[in-house]
Formats: C-alpha cells, structure tokens, sequence
C-alpha cells in the first residue's frame, strides 16, 4: 500500500507525533509548483525492498544542457547518527552522468568517496521523471530510511540564483520508510 501525502503534512506530522517508519515498503510525497523551471519538482515516491527505488516528477523536464537541472537526493540510513549518510548526485539533461557518494550531512563540502556497489540512474523525458535505483549492496544493512530531495536549474541567461527546489522545507526528510 502506497500512502500520499503533501510535502507539508509528512514533515509537520513526522515533526509533531514523532512518527515512525511508514507503514509499507513505499511512500510518495507531493511538492508544489514553485520554481517555474524544468525541474520543478512535483513529487517523490520512495520503494525500499530489494532495492532502493526513489522516483521524482517534474514539471517540464528537458533534455536540453542549457537547463542546468540536476539533482541532489540525500539518504538517511541511520537514525542514531543525525542527517544522511549518502547522496545520489546527477544532472538531468541529456549528456551528463550520476554518481552515489558517502556523505556527512548537506553540501558539497561534505561530500566524500563513491559508493561501492550497483545503482543507476534514468531520465524519461516523456513521463517527467528521473528514476534512481540503489542495489542493497550499495545501501548498506538498513531497514529504513529517509530522504531529502533538492533540484536546481539554470536560467536562460546563465545565471542558477534563485532555481533551487527543495521537497518540502530545505534539507527536511520524508518520514522513515521500512524495507518491505
């Protein structure tokens, strides 16, 4: 059973009642229309069984490199150590790559090596959405987690102030969600 919910009502809910892993072995996650580019972003579904599954929707997705959009998914797996543990980087125009790499919480300044272990990432233009898949080998041994999704893009006159698109408030996750 998949549960949606808004961006708004995941955190306040989760921040208020301390709830706990979702239910089920997914979860999706609704953001609103706010940044007026490709990769706005429109909602997140999170599957975690034999693999990690995190799809994002966007609202006008190109494959054009002018668009600068790329991505940022940050990973939770470990409720005793405070913030994510893993990062999922790519651009999401047509031409560049990905890549999952260890992390000590938010920004660039704590990214660290390369993950060991199977993942991919894939746009489809079509359907709006980039689709990354974690094997559990890569993941590590957890039996929930959680995550923080950031995009960005750039304008047409070159310049990214301004185009960042958070899930939800910056650098907050979606609830916990079990592996099924």
């Amino acid at each position: 059973m998949r549960k949606t919910i808004t961006a708004a009502a995941a955190i306040a809910g989760a921040l208020t009642l301390g709830i706990g892993p979702a239910s089920a072995a997914g979860i999706g996650v609704k953001d609103p229309v706010d940044i007026y580019h490709g990769v706005d972003l429109r909602s997140v579904v999170v599957k975690h069984d034999k693999a990690l599954t995190i799809t994002t929707t966007h609202l006008g997705l190109r494959r054009d490199p002018r668009t600068g959009s790329g991505g940022a998914v940050y990973i939770d797996t470990d409720r005793s150590d405070r913030g994510p543990e893993l990062v999922f980087l790519g651009g999401y125009f047509e031409g560049t790559d990905y890549q999952l790499v260890h992390t000590e919480g938010f920004g660039r300044k704590n990214w660290q090596a390369p993950v060991d272990g199977f993942y991919e990432m894939t746009v489809d233009y079509d359907k709006e959405q980039v689709r990354m898949r974690i094997s559990r080998k890569a993941l590590g041994q957890t039996d929930e987690v959680r995550v923080a999704v950031r995009v960005s893009g750039t304008r047409t006159d070159g310049t990214s102030h301004g185009l960042v698109d958070w899930l939800g408030e910056p650098r907050s996750f979606t609830p916990w969600v079990e592996r099924g």
